[in-house]
């Protein structure tokens, strides 16, 4: 029930054969009478939670289970958000599973995702780097709930400051937190008008200087998290340089030119990837972050794009440095030095040879058998 986030979840170019004071007559309608609420979902299979049995399961709302605050609206929002998600399912969005609207008490529960965010997996130091492949699915994952939410019958537009979740089978994605739905504009409409809360980092920038939200902004948006999953940085980061802090301003120079593009790429990958997979990617969030919001493509296009990358195999790309750890109780000088000239000799070009100042502080000997070998060329038979 507690968010660690507030998102939105916006009606765009809605359904024209359903009149503006209709909708606001019968939304009107259901907000004057709460106990309504579950004759109008009776086909939604969303379950009808009592405060008491909610209070029960959380242990009194205990800090313990805090997961994250966020923003609330009133009743009237509520209800439309029940009433928009009661009829969304997707594998790639987060179920709502019931409600409870009893007295003063407005709650949504939805489906437990035991992952977390996105941010927690790819900003959490403490955790092992996402490796790429696992990144690209997250982003294809996004992108098929984004155009299924952009392709419905009535289209949503979907503007958050955060946007993924995962559960605990397979870092399955998910979009998640739809904190606001409005109705959708009529006739002729393109856009909707408003403000919502969110980070800048991820606005698209009509929206920033006009106010007008369309599923191109959410394009925009979803360009941004393409980009946080590259370079395995946050969108706005103050604490890096001044030029680094704006996460489109400093990467979007490089993404449309493949021999710049491992200059954004997360360092945390260590190159255990094809540089295949990486550059078209780069190349579809440069063309989701373009400023025209009419050159941008939908998100099937987005999904069409990103999803072959899935099969091409992540390889090493790069130097590949090894060490080998010799115990001095098994084998005397002798055998040291043979066993080296024998593997100097099958592998002349072995990065093992820049490992030399390491065994330096560990065993003088072992230092000056390899000088001796470079002075003498009959060191090993030669």
């Amino acid at each position: 029930m507690s968010h660690s986030w507030k998102s939105y979840l916006l009606g765009c170019c809605g359904d024209v054969k359903r009149s503006e004071k209709k909708r606001r007559s019968a939304t009107n309608k259901l907000a004057a009478s709460p106990e309504d609420l579950p004759f109008t979902l009776a086909g939604s299979n969303l379950c009808a939670f009592t405060f008491a049995e909610l209070k029960a399961a959380t242990q009194n709302f205990s800090n313990r289970n805090f997961i994250g605050s966020g923003g609330f609206q009133g009743h009237r929002e509520w209800l439309a958000e029940v009433i928009f998600l009661g009829q969304l399912r997707h594998p790639n969005l987060v179920k709502l599973i019931g409600y409870c609207c009893e007295k003063e008490h407005r709650m949504l529960v939805y489906e437990y995702m035991a992952r977390g965010s996105l941010a927690s997996q790819l900003f959490n130091n403490f955790l092992l780097s996402l490796p790429w492949l696992k990144r690209l699915k997250i982003a294809v994952e996004a992108a098929k709930g984004l155009a299924f939410l952009h392709e419905a019958r009535n289209p949503l537009t979907y503007f958050q400051n955060k946007w993924l979740k995962s559960n605990s089978q397979g870092y399955v994605a998910k979009l998640s937190d739809f904190g606001l739905a409005k109705d959708a504009p009529q006739g002729d409409a393109t856009h909707i008008t408003t403000r919502v809360m969110g980070t800048h980092g991820y606005a698209a920038p009509e929206y920033i200087l006009t106010g007008h939200l369309t599923t191109r902004s959410d394009v925009y948006s979803f360009g941004v998290v393409l980009l946080e999953l590259l370079t395995g940085r946050r969108c706005v980061d103050r604490t890096r340089r001044v030029r680094e802090q704006n996460l489109v301003d400093w990467a979007k120079p490089y993404l449309k030119e493949p021999e710049k593009v491992n200059r954004v790429i997360d360092p945390n990958l260590e190159f255990h990837y094809s540089m295949e997979g990486p550059r078209k990617a780069a190349l579809v969030a440069y063309q989701c972050l373009r400023s025209n919001p009419k050159s941008r493509p939908h998100m099937r296009e987005v999904v069409q794009a990103l999803e072959p990358l899935l099969d091409i195999k992540d390889s090493p790309i790069g130097p590949f440095v090894f060490t080998i750890y010799v115990d001095d109780s098994i084998e005397d000088d002798t055998e040291k030095i043979d066993r080296h000239c024998r593997h100097m000799k099958r592998f002349p070009k072995s990065a093992i040879y820049a490992e030399i100042a390491l065994h330096r502080k560990r065993n003088s000997w072992y230092t000056k058998s390899l000088t001796d070998q470079q002075s003498s060329p009959n060191h090993c038979g030669e």
